[in-house]
Parts: structure tokens; C-alpha cells; sequence
């Protein structure tokens, strides 16, 4: 071959290349542009765990797109209080929120289906059928309505259920009780004599302190220590019945999300899910020493007995009843958590049950 010959055809093949490459520069970046969020939480800053959500999905959306999909995220009463946060992002006032569904059911009881409601399910029964049960579907379809586009980012596992300045033995006892207590639960409570108050988390310790409220539920050991709670209510009670497993959410303004390329859709839903499952394990993690460290410190630890727990299920199912006459959203919704329910804690009741069991028996033995 002819050495011009050569030289001159391998130029143009190397500045074709060169060409190719730069042309393909604007593609890429098209994939990955710049994109900047508010994010309102419900939650003060105080409380890492649930506040941290909306900072661990900012961490690995940055992270992974290399600085150019971030978001900011800012403290109940920032922007907007934080029992506003979804208002705000549904209004296009911030693009997402990071808040708990239920705390919106005075608009729509569907709202709660989307955290937690009484007797429903565990955390682990509530991923399982939000992730493989059409459950987030299901929520999408109603929240698209209210202008939101959401995803599971949270779940504080089964909660505590509350501190309260009195003993609380009897139904009779929940008679007049003035009670903080979040979402769905108040109005099957209010069916039993209680006073329910929706108080946002910064505002309780100061209404429980002044006597404004007798009683009042947030999450469990951790971020109720952060709070002090133990320190103006001493009897704490257990299980929060109405929150056995609630999600907390990552709710994105509908046409914000509907703008996103497919890729940063696609992240946004793995990241959410990352974060969804590292607020459970850190819960998980930091909960078994607070609880010590509240008893040690005067807390004294009550189970609601079987005569409240029993009024309570069938309080809520009658609450329950009435929705699925009334409100078809609701119904479609439930009856899709209902059903898988009974399976789930018919499983549960194997092998997990089982095992737990054997393995606390030992730790009371001391063998552990």
C-alpha cells in the first residue's frame, strides 16, 4: 500500500473517530443533566434517623450522577410546617416532600393506606406488599390524583405505643384521655373515649410538659429519648398497634416527576428504596440500647392489656366497615392489604415466629 495513500486514509478514519466521540458528548449529557430539588421534611432535624432519610437519598443520587441530580433537603418549618410538606410539593412550592401519608387522612382516610393503620401489617408484611404486591402501584394511582408521584423512603418498624402521664389498665381508663396521636389511629381511638390531637414532632414535649395533652405516641426508644419525653410522662406503652410497620415517603410533585429522563426515574426509585431499607436497620440498631438507657432511667414500661388491644381491633374494624361502604378508593386499597395480611401472618407463625420465640426464651435464660 501506498505510504501517503495509508497515512492520509488512517487521518481521516482518526478525525472520523474524533468526530464520533465528540458528537456523542452532547447525548450523554442530555442523559444526565443538571438537576436541582427542594425536599420539605416533616421532621426536625434533631431526629437523624427519619429527618436523615431525605439525606441519604440526596447522598446517593448526588453520588451517582456525579453531582448533577441533587437535592436539598430542609427541616419541618423551613419552608413549610411539617404537617404541610405534601401540600407544598403537590402546589409545586418545593419539587418532593419526605413526610408520613397518614398524617393526611383528614383530607381522604386513603392517605393513611399509604403509611400505616391499625392491625394492619409489619414493616416487613408492608414492603412486602408495597414492593411485590402492587401496593406502590395501588398508592400511585390514588396520589397521582392529589398531583404526587410517591415512593417507600422509610419505616420505622413497629412503633411504641406512647408515654403517658397516668396508668392506662382499663378501657375505662382511655375515657377523656387527650391524646398526640398521629393519623388514622385518632379516629378509631375517638370511638373509645379518646381525645386525638395531630401535633407536629417538635411540638409535643411542650404540650405534653404544660399538661395540654395526657398522652402522646411518636416513633419508639431512640427519637423518643431525643425528645425527652420520659421526662414529663413516665409510663410508656407497648405495642403501637396502629403502626406496625409504617412507611415513610418520598412524595415527588407529579409534573416534576413526569419532566425527569427515565434514567434519573429509574435512580430516584433504587435510591428512595436504598434509603427506605437503611432507616429500618439503623432503627433497628439503635433502638435496643435507648430502650436501656430509658428504663435506667425511670421510664416505666406498660403492655396495653388484652382488654384495650381486643376493644381496639374491634374499634378498627368497625372504623373499617364504615370506610368500605363509603369511600371506594379506600375499600380497593384495603382489601388488597387485607388479603395479603392473613397470608402473611399465617407464614409468620412458622418459622420466623418460631425461631424469635426459642431465641427470646434464651436471652431471658440468660444464655445469650
Amino acid at each position: 500500500m501506498d505510504r501517503r495513500s495509508f497515512i492520509t486514509k488512517a487521518g481521516f478514519a482518526g478525525v472520523g473517530a474524533a468526530a464520533a466521540t465528540t458528537l456523542a458528548a452532547p447525548a450523554i449529557a442530555q442523559s444526565t443533566p443538571k438537576v436541582t430539588w427542594r425536599c420539605a421534611s416533616s421532621f426536625p432535624k434533631s431526629l437523624d434517623t427519619i429527618y436523615g432519610g431525605a439525606e441519604v437519598l440526596s447522598k446517593y443520587l448526588r453520588e451517582a450522577t456525579d453531582g448533577n441530580f441533587t437535592i436539598q433537603p430542609f427541616a419541618a418549618g423551613e419552608i413549610v410546617p411539617g404537617l404541610q410538606a405534601a401540600d407544598a410539593a403537590a402546589a409545586g412550592t418545593v419539587e418532593l416532600c419526605h413526610t408520613v401519608a397518614y398524617y393526611y387522612w383528614g383530607k381522604d382516610p386513603t392517605w393513611a393506606l399509604g403509611a400505616a393503620v391499625p392491625f394492619a401489617l409489619n414493616a416487613r408484611g408492608m414492603n412486602a406488599w408495597q414492593y411485590h404486591g402492587g401496593g406502590i402501584d395501588l398508592m400511585n394511582e390514588f396520589f397521582n390524583k392529589q398531583g404526587l408521584q410517591a415512593y417507600p423512603g422509610g419505616n420505622t418498624g413497629v412503633q411504641m405505643g406512647g408515654w403517658f402521664r397516668k396508668e392506662i389498665k382499663t378501657v375505662e381508663d382511655l375515657k377523656g384521655l387527650k391524646m398526640r396521636v398521629g393519623g388514622f389511629a385518632g379516629k378509631v381511638l375517638e370511638t373509645l373515649g379518646v381525645v386525638p390531637q395531630q401535633i407536629a414532632g417538635g411540638d409535643i414535649y411542650p404540650a405534653l410538659e404544660k399538661g395540654t395533652i395526657d398522652a402522646a405516641e411518636w416513633v419508639g426508644p431512640y427519637d423518643d429519648e431525643k425528645l425527652g419525653f420520659q421526662k414529663v410522662a413516665p409510663y410508656y406503652y407497648y405495642p403501637g398497634w396502629w403502626e406496625g410497620g409504617p412507611t415513610v415517603s418520598f412524595m415527588v410533585n407529579k409534573q416534576k416527576w413526569d419532566s425527569l429522563p427515565p434514567a434519573y426515574q429509574s435512580l430516584f426509585r433504587t435510591a428512595a428504596q436504598a434509603t427506605d431499607a437503611n432507616m429500618l436497620q439503623k432503627y433497628d440498631y439503635v433502638n435496643p440500647a435507648a430502650i436501656k438507657r430509658l428504663v435506667a432511667g425511670g421510664a416505666q414500661l406498660r403492655p396495653f392489656s388484652p382488654e384495650i388491644l381486643s376493644a381496639c381491633f374491634e374499634a378498627a374494624n368497625g372504623v373499617y366497615a364504615q370506610l368500605e361502604d363509603s369511600n371506594e378508593q379506600f375499600k380497593k386499597i384495603w382489601s388488597s392489604i387485607k388479603a395479603f395480611r392473613n397470608e402473611h401472618f399465617l407464614y409468620a407463625q412458622v418459622a420466623e415466629y418460631t425461631f424469635d420465640t426459642f431465641m427470646m426464651v434464651q436471652q431471658r435464660n440468660g444464655k445469650l
